[in-house]
């Protein structure tokens, strides 16, 4: 299959959540006047996915059919976020329960689905490059696609928009090969056990696992930072917005560029120098040069996360033999999904502190990120299967 046909599967699947998660909170308040039950409702869609991704990733690891259990997880968030989309029109209840059952099935692309990637599309270093852009991809175009129809529309109209998105998503893998990784055969509970055992004790995952979760901590304060620097030297919030849309195009122009020219050093170091790139970049955007200073220079940090993200996935592939190998990712997507939550949390509750002091401190934690890869054991060679 194409590398246009993989990220046909994968970018509206991603797309519909991301999208998502910024719809719901909108719709609350256009239908019932509660920003309380919005952040309930976003946050019930991202909560469920730390939960089950131990589950979805033994499941796919096992499975004889791949591409049917993320076509029907596809279908399930469908459904959820059709559901979502009635919310004010159908009882709270029900509202909130489709939505746990889609954010249950998000491992499954959200991670699971980058497990099979170089099944789709040759050569390990573009086919990670291709996954970190449909990331990219579905980050900026979800968010932007719910402003447009919010705008336009209503929230309402958006959630529908974000439903065909994932249907269109589960329709693609029907063009997909996606093969089993071929597991060996264990109870259910024996298989988790054994990729959680391989997750914390093999040392190279450990440290790639720890890396990635950290860095995922400090991008998850960069909206709240944003505002709160906004709010301090404007004295509005309105200049956060686009300082946090900088960031997510430079992600986007960095994903397009290691599409075309994937980066040609061991992943490890390509991983720790995008992390410590986009950290020093980060801390000097803090200094009081103005906003257009602020928003060049995050802008400019946003270039190096997708390298540094191609590199992770690919790492992940690299040192997980085929029976563990979409839990590492479903784990591994989890872990840094429920770690930009606590990042965000933390950095509302610590915004007295000032909105510079708040964005130099995110540039610290992604310089740590990159300082933990200094753990990974050097010379380590990729395991065969």
């Amino acid at each position: 299959m194409s590398a246009a046909g993989y990220l046909s599967v994968a970018t509206p699947l991603r797309l519909s959540v991301g999208g998502t998660t910024v719809a719901l909170p909108i719709l609350a308040v256009e239908a019932l006047g509660d920003v309380a039950l919005g952040g309930l409702l976003a946050a019930a869609c991202l909560a469920p996915s730390i939960l089950a991704a131990p589950f979805v990733g033994a499941l796919l690891d096992r499975t004889r059919h791949p591409r049917l259990l993320i076509a029907a997880a596809g279908l399930v968030t469908a459904l959820g976020t059709l559901v979502a989309a009635f919310l004010g029109l159908l009882p709270t209840a029900v509202v909130a329960l489709s939505v746990v059952a889609a954010g249950a099935t998000t491992p499954f692309f959200m991670g699971g689905l980058s497990s099979f990637v170089t099944e789709e599309v040759p050569g390990e270093r573009r086919a990670y490059a291709l996954d970190a852009l449909s990331y990219n991809l579905g980050s900026v175009a979800g968010p932007a696609i719910v402003a447009a129809a919010a705008a336009l529309g209503s929230a309402r109209v958006a959630l529908v928009l974000m439903a065909v998105a994932a249907l269109a998503g589960a329709a693609a893998t029907a063009l997909t090969r996606l093969r089993p990784l071929g597991a060996e055969p264990r109870s259910m509970g024996a298989a988790m056990r054994a990729g959680l055992r391989h997750i914390v004790r093999y040392r190279p995952i450990a440290v790639v696992t720890a890396s990635g979760t950290l860095s995922q901590f400090g991008a998850g304060g960069l909206a709240v930072a944003a505002v709160a620097l906004s709010t301090e030297r404007v004295g509005t919030p309105d200049q956060g917005a686009i300082v946090v849309a900088a960031f997510a195009v430079g992600g986007l122009l960095g994903a397009l560029a290691i599409s075309l020219r994937p980066v040609r050093m061991p992943p490890e170091w390509e991983m720790g120098t995008g992390f410590a790139a986009t950290g020093l970049l980060t801390i000097v955007a803090a200094i009081d040069l103005g906003t257009w200073w602020t928003t060049a220079l995050i802008g400019l940090s946003g270039l190096f996360t997708a390298s540094s993200s191609a590199a992770m996935l690919l790492l992940r592939k690299q040192q997980s033999p085929p029976g563990v190998r979409s839990q590492v990712f479903t784990v591994g997507a989890g872990l840094r999904a429920s770690a930009a939550a606590v990042g965000a949390a933390v950095a509302g509750l610590a915004a007295g502190i000032g909105g510079g002091w708040l964005i130099a401190a995110i540039g610290v934690v992604w310089v740590a990120s990159a300082l933990l890869l200094l753990a990974y054991p050097p010379g380590t060679r990729p395991i065969d299967g």
